[in-house]
């Protein structure tokens, strides 16, 4: 009888892998595109304000953003602005919470509602604010040409932000967590704190920056409920449009810069303490 050596198996051919090539070259062309449509409608833009600015050298540029005008202007935005989203904050939880969480009887409208601020031309919301809040207010309360007014009009125009940011965090939360927690003796107010929030903290500040520099930088839901007065109603856009109608393009580009400069700083900031926060609790699990 003859043995059976393993000289005489054919051995399998080998695979060979796919080429790398050609997956390579499809993801430097994506790259390719992506970065060449956000340097055309972002970067470039950004680059002309910032050479604008700079036509009159660091004195003219220090001059337009440390006037009288300019310090009030900045002082009436920035104020306004983190309030609104620090209510924003609060009132897109809420809101958030209360279209994912509960059903009830024109569910559907009010999530359609929502939107409404994104496709409303900001003046609109101007006009609305102003007959609801103005001199002949139907509900008897008078807004114009206050830092009031301007602060529901930011509401009005910014909430969508913060709710449209959680909203999808708490479709995707895992209820049975909470339940556990519940089974184990903890409350409602517990459960929220110590479970729910940790997970929604990363897309709520996210929300809030974004609803953040929205209103440092509207301009139309508050010209006509603010007014524009010097030092009390007047926000740093209408200073903008105060300075070109001065032909002073290079001041407005300066108070411009720092516009961007404070919304950019704001952005970075939440966003690494939410991604920091994202990473804790994805450590905890």
């Amino acid at each position: 009888m003859t043995a059976v050596t393993g000289a005489n198996t054919i051995p399998p051919e080998p695979v060979s892998a796919p080429a790398p090539g050609p997956r390579r070259g499809r993801m430097s062309l994506q790259i390719g595109l992506a970065t060449m449509w956000l340097s055309l409608i972002v970067l470039l833009p950004l680059a002309a304000i910032l050479l604008q600015s700079a036509k009159g050298g660091w004195a003219a540029f220090w001059a337009a953003v440390t006037s009288n005008a300019a310090l009030e202007s900045f002082r009436v935005t920035i104020g306004v602005s983190f309030g609104v989203a620090a209510v924003n904050a609060v009132a897109g939880l809420l809101v958030a919470w209360v279209l994912t969480r509960d059903d009830f009887p024109g569910k559907r409208l009010v999530d359609t509602v929502i939107d409404l601020p994104f496709a409303l031309p900001t003046i609109v919301a101007s006009l609305v604010m102003l007959a609801l809040y103005g001199p002949h207010s139907p509900l008897g309360i008078q807004l114009q040409h206050t830092k009031w007014g301007i602060g529901v009009a930011l509401l009005f125009v910014t909430l969508p932000f913060v709710v449209r940011s959680v909203q999808p965090v708490l479709i995707e939360l895992d209820q049975e967590v909470e339940q556990a927690a519940a089974s184990l003796g903890a409350n409602g107010r517990t459960i929220f704190i110590k479970v729910v929030l940790p997970a929604l903290l990363p897309a709520l500040l996210s929300g809030a920056g974004l609803a953040f520099s929205r209103a440092i930088g509207e301009y139309g839901s508050v010209v006509l409920i603010g007014g524009a007065i010097p030092g009390e109603t007047e926000v740093s856009s209408q200073w903008i449009r105060t300075l070109i109608e001065n032909d002073d393009p290079t001041g407005a580009a300066a108070i411009s810069i720092v516009l961007l400069s404070i919304s950019f700083t704001v952005l970075f900031i939440l966003r690494t303490v939410g991604s920091r926060a994202a990473r804790r609790e994805e450590q905890a699990q």
